[in-house]
């Protein structure tokens, strides 16, 4: 499998310079190549076949781009290549039903990044400034840079596969290293322990609350949100492409960029504690743009990024050869975990109670049982033992003590390279019982 760390990159003013003279050189080059393989007809081969029509005019294109000539080779043919991998994704965001349209020109600021695949590019990790590495990139603008990069992880240069060199909207660039590594053997299902197994019921006052009743806390964005509408408001203050629109404007990415990462990062940490301490996560397979398209709640829903985190869990499953399977989510707060009633609620109430077994728990918890039982039968594993009204773990709330975790204890959450301390709070078992 292939992982991709990113890590921050400081150029100074004249490599910013270069770097930018790429990015834009290698957004016309995109550009160019989206016009050619227009005008090849369709009936000359597949997409790919077409799009490797246009990457062999590359030679050609030399003789009058002449600024092509101080690009790396395989940087101009990734740009190329990279556009039948878009046109794959459209036509993969199609198959879901989304309305998509067709590829288009990139104007200068949609352009972000340019690509270095085999060869092109060093990093040594002793040599930069202020016990930083440095990262080595031929032929930009024609020259050689040798950029200080920031290594917050430790990383075997000789097994990097390809570097991506990213401007973010912020104006900091980044470098994504493509590394090769091997894939983790999971274990059979019948080797799986019920116990070792967890399931996630996914929302928004509690982002996850799993079927071991541990509670966590969504990030708090009150803060960032503030801060955001005062930089906006003072960015619609300014003369459109000005200087300080400009500076301004880079501002409120870097409101957004700073967001962003902090979900990644609590995002990150979650599926590392639950991909490592257990040998299969189930999780309920919803339809987020249905989500998105409902009356209420949309912002909060968009901000909680549901697929997001989703799609980081798959990534740290085979990282962590962890089985990551998606379930039905249809009724699995409604229906009774004990016997199987469903029991109608409201989005306010946040109390199971069922009329039919007395069985009484919270509501999200009741849902993340359901998302277990129906995991554990996915793996051919056959039904968990449903909670039973005497000697359940979850019946009679008043006398079940959940595990409340907070936001705070997972971002502080320290994951060093090869071990899993995790968080204290999330390694804390529920209580059952006073």
């Amino acid at each position: 499998m292939d992982i991709g760390p990113r890590f921050r990159l400081f150029p100074d003013g004249e490599q910013r310079e270069s770097l930018n003279w790429v990015r834009d050189t290698m957004r016309q080059l995109r550009n160019h190549a989206l016009y050619r393989l227009d005008n090849i007809p369709d009936d000359a081969g597949t997409v790919r076949q077409r799009v490797m029509m246009v990457r062999d005019e590359l030679p050609d294109l030399k003789h009058w781009w002449t600024a092509l000539d101080n690009v790396y080779s395989t940087v101009s043919q990734h740009t190329v290549e990279q556009i039948h991998h878009d046109i794959t994704n459209l036509g993969k965001q199609k198959a879901k039903g989304f309305n998509v349209g067709e590829l288009n020109w990139k104007k200068p600021r949609e352009f972000k990044s340019f690509t270095y695949r085999q060869r092109g590019f060093e990093l040594d990790k002793k040599s930069g400034p202020r016990d930083r590495g440095l990262l080595t990139l031929k032929k930009v603008r024609g020259e050689t840079l040798d950029i200080p990069i920031k290594l917050h992880q430790d990383i075997n240069p000789d097994d990097i596969k390809h570097v991506t060199v990213k401007r973010e909207a912020s104006g900091a660039w980044y470098a994504a290293f493509t590394i090769e590594q091997e894939t983790p053997e999971k274990p059979e299902p019948d080797e799986i322990a019920a116990d070792g197994t967890v399931g996630l019921d996914l929302g928004i006052l509690n982002f996850v609350f799993d079927s071991d009743g541990r509670a966590i806390n969504w990030l708090d964005f009150s803060t960032d949100r503030e801060r955001l509408e005062r930089e906006q408001r003072a960015l619609s203050r300014k003369r459109y492409e000005s200087r300080n629109w400009e500076k301004q404007r880079e501002t409120v990415a870097q409101v957004h960029l700073d967001m962003r990462n902090k979900k990644r990062d609590y995002y990150h940490k979650l599926a590392h504690f639950y991909t490592t301490n257990y040998d299969a996560v189930f999780v309920e397979d919803f339809n987020i743009r249905d989500l998105f398209e409902g009356p209420a709640n949309a912002r909060n829903k968009q901000e909680v990024a549901w697929g997001d985190f989703k799609d980081i869990l798959d990534y740290h499953g085979e990282k962590n050869a962890c089985h990551v399977v998606e379930v039905p989510a249809y009724n699995t707060t409604k229906e009774c975990h004990a016997c199987g009633v469903e029991v109608e609620k409201p989005l306010w109430a946040r109390e199971h109670s069922c009329p039919s077994c007395g069985f009484e728990t919270d509501r999200d918890y009741n849902a993340a049982l359901n998302v277990k039982r129906r995991g554990l039968q996915r793996l051919g594993l056959g039904q968990s033992e449903a909670a039973s009204v005497e000697t359940g773990p979850a019946v009679e709330t008043d006398d079940t003590r959940f595990v409340e975790v907070s936001a705070r204890s997972v971002v502080e959450a320290e994951i060093p390279h090869g071990e899993n301390p995790g968080s204290p709070t999330l390694n804390e078992p529920a209580v059952a019982g006073k």
